[in-house]
């Protein structure tokens, strides 16, 4: 008989390694995430340029739902956000009586997402109608942005057919028949979640791209309707109920010129399914949440909007707000990133110190940092001038802005949700964290909308170009250098110099076909320049009341990181740089005295 070998008693020193109670303790060493805090409360550069920026009366009654938004966004919202997220819609061919009768299963965070963004905020309807959150007008159109900017570093997904209603009952107030208002209009802005209609975009085809003009989709007239043919290759929100879209009426020119801009129902208002199928949902990289789909069109009907030849023109107006809404999105997934990593570095040790305190971290957390702010600067400034509707001087502000800040954003958003992965090491590259859906959700910005290219040329070829707006928007800028009393006179007159230096160089590439290679460098510079001064104007005035001047320190930032043109391989940031980026890395307020003094270093 073999001897039993002695029952192994785990020692000591293995429990204290092993153990259930050590595992736990080890976790203490890794970083948290933003979960239950209140993104409204902690962002201070939001709530600083809100008191700027926003009607005092508006803002005070704005402020618990901001608040309320902000615990959501840090807790219920963020969770339900990454359920949707793992759960990605489903696309249903049949019903199970074999009929044609497809339908798009999405999991009930994805609704309950909605619910709190249309039923409960009513982010669709407040630009539009009065009584939203209890406010007795329209809401400006910076109010609407601030939702959604709090909204986005939570959720992205739902945004996007938040605006598409938002933007298609717009459409449909501005160019759609009485007949259309009265059977749809009111529906697609209430907050009645049983009785919601919502709006949905079908515009590419496999031909065009962003080259909409050369679209195929073919309409047929039949009585009062038309009868569409053909398909759509990227369509937003493609359980929508009801969907703008442009196609070319039977016997129309070519290009722009010849498509009408048309409003098609999901359902007929006899109730019958309007005659179109969702073939396939795409397999996206990022805002898997919402379902995007390829639809073909067999006779389905709908109503024009407007006049037939000015579809695409028409079109653009829906497009302008909708680049809008991926600038702020972009602005709050940054904060999101930059809330991250500020995290991270401030509760990891590494080396012997916090991760805050390596001054290479510190320098990645100020880019993060600056990108951030500019993000939400320039959204503060198009969200004011768009509410200046009848103001034509306005209107051409919006109109080099909008196409400007939408490709910097969003490129920017790319950088500082990639670096915000890094700041948080391997577990940024895991799921189980907020870093991997931010970086997934990041990269649509630069797509949707058009590319980097196409906004860079719409800047420089046509805002440029065609329309000057660019002495308009370099007029508003010097006035508010010229009103801000808190700017040190030398810093002034460098904002004023690289002012008018990238409004030049913006023209001559404009002017000069051969130089368009240069469109985008010349939009980005455009970019820096506008968020420098507007960051000095809002940092003196801060810190002329008493608050904090931080941002004088971040428009210098701007000038030296991102327009600077020291080459790569010198030595940049003098003597004044470890303080200042001390000073924007601290909670503490910095007083205008102080802001000036780093500035003159």
């Amino acid at each position: 008989m073999n001897e039993m070998s002695p029952i192994s008693v785990p020692s000591a020193t293995n429990a204290r390694l092993a153990g259930r109670d050590a595992v736990a303790r080890r976790s203490q060493h890794l970083a948290p995430d933003c979960s239950g805090l209140n993104f409204y409360e902690i962002d201070r550069s939001l709530r600083d340029l809100l008191a700027l920026y926003m009607d005092a009366d508006l803002l005070r009654h704005l402020g618990p739902h901001l608040t309320r938004l902000g615990v959501l966004a840090g807790g219920r919202l963020n969770d339900l956000a990454d359920l949707a997220d793992k759960h990605p819609p489903r696309l249903h061919y049949r019903d199970r009586f074999g009929r044609d009768e497809e339908w798009i299963e999405v999991h009930p965070a994805y609704d309950e997402i909605k619910r709190i963004a249309f039923g409960e905020f009513g982010m669709h309807a407040m630009a539009h109608q009065p009584g939203v959150l209890g406010w007795p007008d329209r809401m400006p159109p910076l109010a609407k942005q601030a939702f959604f900017y709090l909204f986005s570093q939570a959720e992205f997904g739902v945004l996007c057919p938040v605006n598409l209603t938002d933007c298609t009952s717009d459409l449909l107030e501005r160019y759609g028949s009485s007949e259309l208002k009265d059977r749809y209009l009111d529906r697609m802005r209430t907050q009645d979640m049983d009785a919601l209609l919502y709006g949905a975009q079908f515009m590419t085809e496999k031909i065009g791209g962003s080259d909409a003009g050369a679209a195929e989709l073919t309409a047929v007239r039949d009585g009062d309707g038309w009868r569409l043919y053909g398909e759509k290759w990227f369509c937003s929100n493609a359980d929508g109920d009801i969907a703008v879209l442009l196609a070319r009426p039977e016997g129309a020119p070519a290009g722009g010129r010849g498509l009408g801009l048309f409003l098609m129902p999901r359902t007929l208002p006899d109730g019958s399914r309007n005659n179109y199928r969702i073939v396939r949902l795409k397999d996206k990289l990022g805002s898997k949440s919402m379902p995007s789909g390829e639809i073909i069109f067999d006779g389905a009907m709908a109503w024009p909007l407007g006049a037939l030849d000015r579809g695409l023109k028409q079109m653009l107006e829906m497009v302008n707000p909708s680049r809008v809404s991926h600038l702020t999105r972009a602005a709050g997934m940054m904060r999101r990133c930059l809330n991250e990593s500020l995290q991270v570095a401030r509760h990891r040790k590494a080396f012997g110190k916090r991760v805050v305190d390596h001054p290479l971290m510190r320098r990645q957390l100020l880019k993060m940092l600056i990108k951030t702010e500019q993000s939400l600067s320039v959204m503060m400034l198009i969200s004011v001038m768009m509410a200046r509707s009848d103001d034509p001087v306005a209107a051409k502000i919006v109109r080099i802005l909008t196409p400007i800040a939408k490709y910097r954003a969003s490129r920017d958003n790319i950088a500082v949700a990639t670096a915000a992965m890094e700041a948080r090491g391997g577990n940024g590259y895991i799921e189980d964290w907020p870093n991997a859906r931010l970086v997934r959700d990041a990269h649509l910005g630069v797509i949707w909308d058009g590319t980097s290219s196409v906004n860079a040329l719409d800047v420089i070829q046509r805002a440029v170009g065609k329309e000057r707006a660019h002495r308009q928007l370099g007029d508003a800028l010097s006035e508010r250098l010229a009103d801000a009393r808190g700017i040190p006179g030398q810093f002034r007159t460098r904002l004023e110099r690289t002012l008018a230096q990238a409004l030049s160089f913006a023209e001559q590439v404009a002017d000069a076909p051969e130089k368009e290679r240069f469109s985008r460098v010349a939009a980005s510079a455009l970019y820096h320049v506008t968020t420098a001064v507007l960051m000095a104007n809002e940092g003196a005035c801060l810190g002329e009341a008493g608050g904090d001047a931080r941002r004088l320190l971040m428009a210098r930032f701007v000038l030296e990181h991102r327009l600077s043109e020291t080459p790569k391989l010198a030595f940049d940031g003098g003597d004044w740089e470890e303080p200042a980026i001390s000073a924007l890395l601290d909670d503490a307020i910095v007083p205008l005295d102080k802001a000036i003094e780093l500035l003159a270093g």
